[in-house]
């Protein structure tokens, strides 16, 4: 681990510049993955190694990627405000949970040297392609084995087993985040949640949380590339409408095999270079 003031300085020597090629490729590649992200999800197995390609450290990738993953997230939280009345209990406990672990995964993230976070990458790769591929049917399986209530206040064991997974997720998330989404269908649906547009609104809500708070972190470290972030940000705005459009005429589990593919290809690449 390295100290906040000597990652500060590092990192403070590499702030990549942005050419007109490295920004036509980031802004193409921000809008295919927020169009994936509107349909299946796993639009960060693009943005990430496109951010790194283009010449980013790891870890200012990572920061640079979580910004334009918490702006699309952040706009989708007010189509959800419907689907969270009588939440208020589990939504006020689990965003709380989620505020402290998304911090501490951001705080991890700014005391690891990029050395270490390299060797890293090819394994935290591998885990959200998995989550990817496998998340239905973890769910599924959830779903079937057993249902607590976070909501039942005269029942302290699911109240304390949904806040200490939210925490190891949202740690997680302010470190990595690949695959977050997915994790927290999971979790909401162990805590007995079976209504979809309810647990996408407390899961967007939620990521939202754990993005934003790693974000503030980012920012007040300095670690946030902004030329690419900006280009990225107004790609995956433009990419996220027009997913929109295609989720109507496209199926979803064909993007969801394209973006199995790509996370798949990322791994080994990140494995083997």
């Amino acid at each position: 681990m390295t100290s906040p003031a000597t990652f500060l300085a590092d990192q403070a020597s590499v702030n990549p510049s942005l050419s007109w090629s490295s920004g036509l490729a980031l802004g193409l590649t921000a809008i295919l993955a927020g169009a994936i992200n509107s349909v299946a999800g796993g639009g960060s197995f693009l943005t990430f190694p496109a951010l790194m390609f283009c010449g980013v450290t790891p870890i200012r990738a990572n920061a640079t990627n979580t910004l334009a993953l918490w702006c699309g997230s952040f706009a989708s939280v007010g189509a959800y405000r419907s689907h969270l009345g009588g939440q208020r209990r589990a939504l006020t406990t689990l965003l709380i949970t989620s505020l402290i672990g998304g911090l501490l995964g951001a705080l991890l993230l700014l005391r690891t040297p990029d050395a270490t976070f390299k060797r890293l990458l090819p394994w935290l790769l591998l885990v959200a392609t998995l989550i990817f591929i496998f998340g239905k049917h973890l769910t599924a399986l959830l779903r079937r084995m057993v249902h607590l209530d976070i909501n039942q206040p005269q029942h302290a064991g699911p109240f304390i087993v949904g806040c200490l997974l939210q925490l190891i997720i949202a740690i997680y998330g302010g470190f990595f985040g690949g695959g977050i989404g997915i994790l927290m269908l999971a979790l909401l649906t162990l805590l007995g949640y079976e209504e979809i547009h309810t647990m996408n609104g407390l899961k967007t809500v939620l990521a939202t949380t754990i993005n934003g708070i790693a974000v503030i972190a980012f920012v007040s470290a300095g670690v946030i590339a902004w030329p690419q972030a900006s280009v990225m940000i107004v790609g995956s705005i433009i990419g996220g409408y027009w997913g929109a459009v295609l989720a109507q005429r496209v199926s979803p589990e064909k993007i969801r095999y394209i973006v199995m593919a790509v996370g798949i290809g990322m791994t080994i690449y990140f494995f083997v270079r």
